[in-house]
């Protein structure tokens, strides 16, 4: 259902894994903690990246409390450093690669916050933390608060005494990496969920076309939201999505010279056994796109100016499917989409795979809501792709 790395890999996350889950009960400020002792086992996993060859990030140590609320001096904070630091390459953890970080006790209890401190920067590459542009050089990726207060994750854990509890970290690299302004630099504002796994999770998997490998992107969604992505393997097309919480999804494939295509309906149990949507003999092919997709560029003002990002929304057979995302720049606000123009195509999931059967949604051809996101604020403009679409503004107060 996963692949586990190399030793060094798995050496590499164990310790980061002492950092995650070395956790103390203590407290402070509404904290609370039960008799016992329990266990908590992390596992790490990330999305596909979007533009990067390899996003490097460094763990110092991780602080864990029971209050979401506890200030960096406050009372209650469990500190565990790693001795010597790790560099882990984020994207080395994709199309369902897990790596199990281990398991350790800790007092029962309800976690409620996580943060994870980075290791500074040095005057040279390789820097401990890192981006590094597909076909160009590593450069800089600036984490500032992560080096004084901590990457902030607020968690709703509950360790139970004498029970294991099982989370993956889904470390969404493509949606925390965000450029600034025309400088070459970039920072990290870092996308991180913890999904609980074993009875509430399952899998889906199956295969793109291996010829479209390369450069699609798959997909589970569920009300436009995508739950988990990933890159299929660039040779096989094979594609895993793990953890997937159960429910029912839109799986999503998007292709730069491909219609948008979407298997409707496709169901997520807690099994062993996963979902397969299509075959190595039967795998996803849309058709090709009969025209050119189209840019859609614009600005994100806020005042001050704070990060941002956009998603192209397009309803396919009355389903809200997210096609398309990107953060604003950091700096000045631009932003920028390639959409396709072609109308996408969705077929309903058949749990014996077959040669897909795509029916043609005419009447969403080149019809997008963008969305643009500014802290808890939203706002949307429509367009159509079937003409030039003008530089689009979204201004927030």
């Amino acid at each position: 259902m996963f692949t586990t790395r190399s030793t060094h890999r798995a050496a590499v996350c164990a310790a980061l894994l002492s950092l995650l889950m070395a956790c103390g009960g203590g407290g402070s400020g509404g904290s609370t903690q039960s008799a016992g002792v329990g266990t908590l086992r992390v596992a790490l996993t990330d999305a596909p990246s979007c533009g990067y060859d390899a996003v490097h990030v460094t763990i110092d140590k991780i602080r864990v409390h029971q209050s979401a609320s506890a200030g960096d001096n406050d009372a209650g904070w469990n500190d565990l450093p790693v001795a010597p630091s790790r560099r882990i390459n984020l994207l080395d953890l994709s199309n369902g690669v897990l790596e199990e970080l281990g398991q350790t006790q800790l007092p029962a209890g309800h976690y409620t916050q996580m943060r994870l401190l980075l290791a500074a920067n040095g005057a040279s590459a390789p820097f401990a933390n890192a981006v590094q542009p597909s076909g160009g050089d590593e450069v800089e990726l600036t984490t500032p608060s992560a080096q004084q207060s901590g990457l902030k994750l607020n968690l709703d854990l509950d360790v139970g005494a004498n029970q294991i509890a099982d989370v993956v970290l889904d470390f969404d690299a493509c949606k925390s990496v965000v450029r600034r302004g025309n400088s070459g630099h970039y920072n990290l504002k870092p996308v991180i969920a913890v999904i609980p796994r074993v009875i509430s999770v399952g899998t889906i998997e199956g295969f793109v076309d291996p010829s479209l490998a390369a450069a699609a992107r798959v997909s589970a969604q569920s009300a436009g939201n995508p739950v988990k992505a990933t890159a299929p393997d660039a040779v096989t097309g094979k594609f895993v999505l793990y953890p997937v919480p159960v429910g029912t999804y839109a799986l999503v494939l998007t292709h730069p010279t491909r219609v948008t295509a979407a298997v409707l309906g496709v169901p997520v149990v807690a099994s062993a056994a996963p979902t397969v949507v299509g075959a190595a003999s039967a795998p996803l092919l849309p058709p090709s796109a009969a025209s050119a997709p189209r840019a859609v560029t614009g600005t994100v003002s806020t005042t001050p100016q704070a990060s941002a990002s956009v998603r192209a929304m397009q309803s396919i057979a009355s389903t809200p499917v997210e096609v398309a995302f990107t953060n604003a720049d950091d700096i000045n606000g631009a932003f920028a989409l390639t959409l396709p123009v072609s109308a996408p195509v969705w077929v309903n999931y058949a749990p014996t795979p077959t040669p897909f059967a795509f029916t043609v949604d005419a009447a969403a051809a080149g019809l997008y809501t963008l969305q643009a996101a500014s802290g808890s604020v939203t706002k949307s403009q429509l367009i159509d792709t079937k003409a030039v679409v003008p530089p689009l503004l979204f201004t927030f107060p």
